[in-house]
C-alpha cells in the first residue's frame, strides 16, 4: 500500500468503539519502511516515522496532512530514516527540541493539571500573579529564563510592590520545580538541572515583608459595632459580625452554605478550608441568633448571598471602607480573624483549643495528633469569646 494524496484523501476516520473515548487508524507505506499515516476518530491525518533504534521502537510525528503535503512527508521521512541508517537518532534529537523549546505558558498548563488540589482563586491568584509578573516571558521557552533574568524581574517587580514580588517569584519557583521534576530528554537527563529562582535565596534578595498585626482593640469594638449597625445592606453587616465571631477566613465564610449549618446541633462545618481540613465549629448565642433570623429570610442557598456571579458575597470593600470611617477604625478582613485569635489567647484558652478553633494545623507538633477535639469542648470557648465582644459593644 502506498501512500499517495489520493489515498489519504479517501481515508475515512475510525470508529469509537463502546467503552472507549478516542481511537486511532496506522497506515503504513510499502515503498518507505518506517513511513506512515496516523488517522484519528476526529479526521485528523498526520503523518508519521516509525523505526527500531537501539531495540526500542521510536515514533515521531512529521505533522498533519494540510499542513505537509503527502510529497513533503515523503521527503522528511527518507531524511530521518537515512540519518537512523548511518547510526544517528533524529526522532530522540527532534524529541529534544521539542522539549527545549516548551514555553513558561505551557509549563503553567501543564502545572495546573497536574496539581488537581489547587482551589479555583488559587488558580486564579497563580494566573494574575504570572501575568502581572511575567507575561512577557509566557511565550519564551523556559530554558531561556536565566538567574540572572530572574534575580533582574524580581527588583523591578520591587519598586512596584514587594510582597507581590515575593510572591510572584515563589509561582515561578514552584514552575520551574514542576519542570525539573516532569521533563527528561529521551536520554533520561532531566530539561532543568538548577531552579533559577533559587538565587533569590542564595544572594539573601527576598524581600523581607513584615507581617501584618493590625486588629480591632477591645476599646475599638464599640465603635466598630456602633459603624456596622449604620450599614443599610445586612448582609453586609451580618457578614462583618460573623467573622468577628467566628475567626474564619474571609472566603470561608463567604461560601457557607445552609445545609452546611445544624440548628439542632447548634454547629455550622466549613468544607472547603485552607489546609483542606473540615471544620466544624458550635454556635454560641450570639451566632445562633444571627443565624436564625437570616435562616427565615433566606432566598439563597448561601448564608451571606450576593447578586455576583458566584451567588454569594466576595468582598464588601465599600462596607469595609464605610465602616472604618465611620468608627475611625482602620481595618481588614483579615483583622477580624487576628481580633479573634487575640481576645482568645487574652481569655487563656488553652493553646489545642486555641487550635482547634482557627482550623491551624501545626505538623511539628506530634502531641496535637494524640488529641481528638470534640466539637462540644469548643462549645465554651466560642462562647467566651462572645461573651467578651457583646460585653465590649454593650459598655
Amino acid at each position: 500500500m502506498r501512500i499517495t494524496k489520493s489515498f489519504v484523501d479517501k481515508i475515512t476516520p475510525p470508529l469509537v468503539q463502546p467503552g472507549q473515548s478516542q481511537a486511532q487508524s496506522f497506515f503504513r507505506d510499502s515503498a518507505i519502511p518506517g513511513f506512515g499515516l496516523r488517522v484519528t476518530n476526529t479526521g485528523a491525518k498526520s503523518f508519521i516515522v516509525e523505526k527500531r533504534i537501539k531495540g526500542k521502537v521510536k515514533r515521531l510525528t512529521l505533522g498533519r496532512y494540510g499542513n505537509l503535503t503527502v510529497e513533503q512527508a515523503r521527503c522528511e521521512a527518507m531524511k530521518l530514516l537515512g540519518e537512523v541508517a548511518s547510526g544517528k537518532d533524529p526522532i530522540a534529537t527532534k524529541q529534544d527540541s521539542r522539549l527545549k523549546a516548551i514555553t513558561l505558558a505551557e509549563v503553567f498548563k501543564d502545572y495546573l493539571l497536574t496539581r488537581k488540589d489547587l482551589k479555583p482563586g488559587t488558580v486564579k491568584d497563580y494566573d494574575r500573579s504570572l501575568h502581572w509578573s511575567a507575561g512577557d516571558w509566557l511565550t519564551k521557552p523556559l530554558v531561556g529564563i536565566t538567574k540572572d533574568m530572574i534575580e533582574r524581574r524580581h527588583r523591578e517587580l520591587g519598586k512596584r510592590s514587594q510582597a507581590r514580588a515575593n510572591n510572584a517569584m515563589r509561582v515561578l519557583r514552584a514552575l520551574f520545580n514542576h519542570a525539573k521534576a516532569k521533563y527528561e530528554d529521551c536520554q533520561g537527563n532531566p530539561l532543568i538541572l538548577v531552579n533559577p529562582v533559587d538565587r533569590l535565596s542564595q544572594n539573601r534578595a527576598w524581600y523581607k515583608i513584615d507581617r501584618r498585626q493590625s486588629l480591632v482593640m477591645p476599646h475599638q469594638l464599640k465603635p466598630w459595632w456602633e459603624a456596622t449597625c449604620q450599614l443599610t445592606n445586612q448582609t453586609t453587616r451580618d457578614y462583618l459580625r460573623f467573622l468577628l465571631y467566628t475567626g474564619l477566613r474571609r472566603s470561608e465564610a463567604s461560601r457557607l452554605e445552609w445545609s452546611e449549618v445544624d440548628f439542632k446541633a447548634r454547629t455550622f462545618t466549613i468544607l472547603e478550608t485552607k489546609n483542606n481540613r473540615i471544620h466544624t465549629l458550635p454556635l454560641s448565642d450570639f451566632l445562633a441568633d444571627l443565624l436564625r433570623e437570616r435562616y427565615e429570610q433566606r432566598q439563597s442557598p448561601f448564608v451571606f448571598p450576593s447578586e455576583s456571579e458566584r451567588g454569594y458575597l466576595v468582598e464588601p470593600r465599600t462596607a469595609v471602607s464605610r465602616v472604618a470611617e465611620l468608627s475611625n477604625v482602620p481595618f481588614t478582613l483579615h483583622d477580624l480573624r487576628r481580633t479573634f485569635i487575640t481576645i482568645a489567647e487574652s481569655l487563656n484558652i488553652p493553646a489545642y483549643a486555641l487550635k482547634r478553633l482557627i482550623n491551624h494545623k501545626d505538623p511539628n507538633d506530634v502531641t496535637a495528633g494524640y488529641i481528638i477535639s470534640d466539637v462540644e469542648r469548643l462549645r465554651e470557648p466560642m462562647q467566651q469569646i462572645a461573651d467578651f465582644v457583646q460585653a465590649k459593644v454593650a459598655a
